[in-house]
């Protein structure tokens, strides 16, 4: 039995509760701004309430042997509050964000070799009522080998599909190449669908081939069919998926700008590679953002 904080308690926090409980061995605590009555978790295999201690106030953390952070990439620090009461006893922080820069954000938060990124790839929303929908399996990928492979044990007897990989950084500029063409939904208003239009097809391509072309040049092994994969993948999905980009405008909360097609401009300035439809991406989406 291990004591687990999760810290940042939306639809991925919320995943990561219920797949605790249903592993069945572990001691949750949901670290949150506002109480949670209930949380309850719609997956794919019924209805699970999830049990936990829920605290609103860092100082009354004590230590716990793992903290996952589930926070939005922006409220880095206000994530790393509860680090210092959590983490008294260096319990690895694994970070379940998107983007490829995990270690980079809370490097001056904790010590770098606690920290476990994590890429989950989970179609889920948090309704208004605080239920959590989980459409399909949740999927992760951890660096193969010390913390990673202790961070997988931690599901074993859920639901979730847990990988371990040699090559995180080309895990997660794959993500971050299906996050970049799903700005379009948030630009639009309008959920996954709209991605079957051939015209917004055509403009989610030149989004992810910036996205591999940026990737590779850090280093990310990328192959040349990797956005047409990705434009296949939203056609496939539900037509009204919401991705997390989308919900965040839809409810007037900050987007996660940066993190998703910011990071892609800045890493292409670095290596001289233009990237335009990003650039023009994050320009329109910051203006959304100061209309609200």
């Amino acid at each position: 039995m291990a004591r687990v904080a999760i810290v940042g308690v939306g639809a991925i926090g919320g995943v990561l509760a219920a797949l605790l409980n249903v592993a069945g061995r572990h001691q949750v605590v949901l670290c949150t701004r506002r109480p949670i009555r209930n949380l309850t978790v719609e997956t794919p295999e019924g209805l699970v309430t999830v049990h936990a201690r829920n605290l609103t106030d860092p100082s009354l953390a004590g230590p716990v042997e793992w903290v996952f952070v589930a926070t939005k990439t922006y409220d880095a620090k206000g994530a790393a509050a509860w680090l210092p009461s959590l983490c008294q006893h260096s319990a690895p922080v694994a970070i379940v964000q998107n983007g490829v820069e995990h270690r980079e954000r809370f490097a001056e938060y904790v010590n770098p070799e606690l920290i476990v990124p994590v890429i989950i790839d989970c179609p889920v929303e948090r309704r208004d009522s605080g239920i959590v929908r989980q459409r399909g399996i949740a999927k992760m990928q951890l660096e193969a080998g010390g913390q990673g492979s202790e961070c997988a044990q931690l599901f074993e007897g859920s639901n979730a599909k847990v990988e371990l990989t040699n090559d995180f950084l080309t895990a997660a500029w794959r993500k971050l190449c299906i996050n970049s063409a799903g700005a379009l939904s948030a630009l639009t208003g309008k959920p996954s669908g709209v991605l079957k239009d051939e015209a917004m097809g055509s403009i989610a391509l030149e989004l992810v081939g910036e996205s591999v072309a940026v990737g590779r040049a850090e280093g990310a092994q990328l192959d040349d069919g990797t956005a047409e994969r990705v434009l296949a993948g939203y056609r496939a999905q539900p037509p009204d998926s919401i991705n997390s980009m989308l919900a965040d405008r839809l409810a007037g909360r900050q987007m996660e700008i940066d993190a998703r097609n910011g990071v892609i401009v800045r890493k292409g300035e670095r290596h001289g590679i233009q990237t335009p439809f990003n650039r023009m991406t994050v320009a329109l989406l910051q203006t959304l953002s100061e209309v609200r």
